[in-house]
């Protein structure tokens, strides 16, 4: 059995519409997309039983509302059934929701490919720690489970195995699944006022909510979601957001209609809702967001009081504003305290503003590989050191992870502005203002606060010019080619980045998981890891830096630049530079 599946720590994808078109909306798979879903629950099954040394584990099984989610769960959920799993299937479901339901039972299956288009599907498994599995043990599985489909007469068996379960089972799993739902949602709402607040303790939740619900009663806000027919439809916002006082709408609700990646070009309707609620009179609707179609990442619009207009926040800024916002919520709560080292993890290709802002607050900045799998384990590694680890994340696409979170969330993102807008007498602003030399004004408004932020320009994740297409299978190979021929290059234009750009020494900078290694001599040794050219100027500051990296979860090559200052000839002229030496170390 042959597949062109991507099997990546990030989630296994592929395109399952029978047709093959990534942008099908059929919900027919192929016979062999449903053997393959067998075997990949049989292999997730066998490694959990194995890690939980249980008979019958407990497993969350949901999807995202891709059309082809539930050919690939029926045939899943046939498969577990058969090896004796106990199924919470909950349908209809968004990715933070089934990890925080997983952490009460031994781990899940999440069918869906997150951002990719709608034709595409996959899967994402975990434990019960409230994220997906890490490369080491996702690797574990990817090894199984090629073994397995490289058996034609294995998978015939297999698939014929998995549907001689006990039809009474089966329906019995599709009979409790409204059941499943409301103990997901009741254990995601539960979850979620702990990430808000930081704080396991009830009487400290009710307090900080009460808090933010008097403060709402007199200054309001308005949020506005374009959910796109994704899964957080289906899940708690609307509730969420009025128990709060906030008044929530939303647009798209039943129908994906537009690109799912929530970027700045599929932002634009969220744009629009809100200069339609505006003109309507709902002056108070200052925030909006865009969820992809796992509801795991949700990038932002604001209300600018000094333009008059909605404006769709860049990703890096995004990122950028809850780091702000959560890291001035740490020191809030925890400053005074003696072991108190605040700390931020981020993947490589995060822009360095967050550096310049995490000093400012006396923050130290951790950097991974791209992979959100990549940045929870290094997260994780750094608390373990005696780091207080609140906020981290993928700064590259706006996805924010609050702790104990292991996974990103849209909730966290506008709850983290709001308590930045909102906390009684601009706490948190307060705070940031006096670690950075600003003055305060009481009635700042969110346009007052993003203009206090370091300014970079940095290449946008979805950009056209950020995506290649690369022949060279081997990245070792390519990179080092690449080394050889930026190093000529160097020699050759040494003298115009000096004078036109400030620019007199770099640094090669690789990522490999949670490692991060400087001062690399053979660039080769990333593999398919990420690779970062630092520029630094003469007194060896950096203030610009060159990426790249393939992808693990779509069959592209991404590369990034990010520039100290608003400059964006310099960051085009520099990715363009980029471009065409890796183009020719492609050759």
């Amino acid at each position: 059995m042959n597949t062109n599946m991507i099997l990546s720590a990030s989630g296994w994808r592929k395109v399952f519409a029978v047709s093959n078109n990534e942008q099908d909306k059929t919900n027919l798979i192929s016979e062999d997309d449903k053997a393959l879903s067998v075997i990949a629950a049989n292999v997730f099954f066998d490694y959990l039983s194995k890690l939980t040394n249980q008979k019958n584990p407990v497993i969350a099984l949901g999807y995202d509302t891709r059309p082809t989610g539930p050919a690939i769960a029926d045939a899943m959920i046939h498969a577990l059934v058969k090896k004796g799993a106990i199924l919470q299937f909950s349908g209809v479901t968004s990715a933070p929701e089934i990890m925080a339901y997983a952490r009460k039972l031994d781990g899940f299956v999440y069918i869906s490919a997150s951002h990719n288009p709608v034709g595409h599907n996959g899967i994402k498994f975990g434990t019960n720690d409230g994220g997906v599995l890490n490369g080491t043990e996702n690797a574990k599985l990817v090894e199984e489970l090629k073994k397995q489909i490289a058996d034609d007469s294995f998978v015939r068996n297999a698939l014929e195995t998995a549907y001689s379960a006990s039809m009474e089972s089966i329906n019995t799993v599709y009979k409790t699944k409204d059941n499943a739902k409301f103990n997901a949602l009741k254990a995601y709402k539960e979850f979620i006022n702990e990430t808000i607040t930081d704080s396991s303790n009830k009487d400290h939740q009710k307090d900080f909510f009460d808090m933010l619900q008097f403060t709402l009663k007199e200054n309001p806000i308005g949020v506005v979601c374009d959910f796109n027919g994704s899964s957080r439809s289906s899940c708690i916002d609307k509730e969420f957001f009025a128990e709060n006082q906030i008044n929530f709408f939303s647009i798209n609700d039943k129908e994906i209609v537009h690109e799912i990646i929530p970027e700045a070009e599929n932002l634009v309707h969220v744009a629009a809702e809100m200069e339609r609620l505006q003109a309507a009179g709902h002056k108070e609707v200052k925030l909006g967001y865009m969820p992809d179609c796992d509801g795991d990442r949700g990038n932002i619009v604001y209300w600018d009081e000094k333009e008059n207009k909605a404006v769709v926040l860049k990703a890096q800024e995004v990122f950028s504003l809850s780091v702000l916002a959560e890291l001035t919520y740490s020191i809030w709560r925890h400053s005074g305290e003696p072991d108190f080292k605040p700390a931020v993890a981020v993947n490589c290709p995060t822009s360095m503003r967050i550096e310049e802002l995490a000093a400012k607050l006396g923050a130290k900045v951790f950097r991974a590989e791209v992979g959100e799998a990549n940045v929870v384990n290094l997260a994780r590694e750094k608390r373990a050191e005696g780091y207080t680890v609140r906020i981290l994340g993928e700064g590259s696409n706006g996805g924010t992870i609050t702790y104990p979170s292991a996974v990103r969330d849209p909730l966290n993102t506008v709850f983290a502005i709001i308590k930045l807008l909102k906390m009684t007498d601009g706490t948190l602003y307060k705070i940031w203002c006096e670690k950075a030399g600003i003055e305060y004004k009481a009635d700042f408004t969110l346009s007052d606060v993003l203009s206090t932020l370091p300014v970079y320009t940095t290449t946008g994740v979805s950009e056209a010019r950020a995506l290649l297409k690369i022949n060279t299978t081997d990245h070792s190979v390519l990179k080092a080619n690449f080394q050889k021929i930026f190093e000529k290059e160097w020699q050759k234009k040494s003298a115009l980045l000096s004078k036109e750009y400030a620019i007199f020494n770099y640094e090669a900078v690789i990522t490999n998981g949670t490692k991060e290694t400087r001062n690399i001599d053979d660039y080769s040794k990333s593999g398919k890891g990420g690779l970062k050219i630092i520029l630094k100027d003469k007194n060896n500051n950096p203030i610009a830096f060159m990426w790249m990296r393939g992808s693990g979860t779509e069959p592209v090559f991404r590369i990034m630049c990010d520039v100290k200052g608003h400059n964006p000839d310099f960051e085009i002229w520099l990715c363009d530079w980029l471009s065409q030496m890796l183009k020719e170390a492609d050759k």
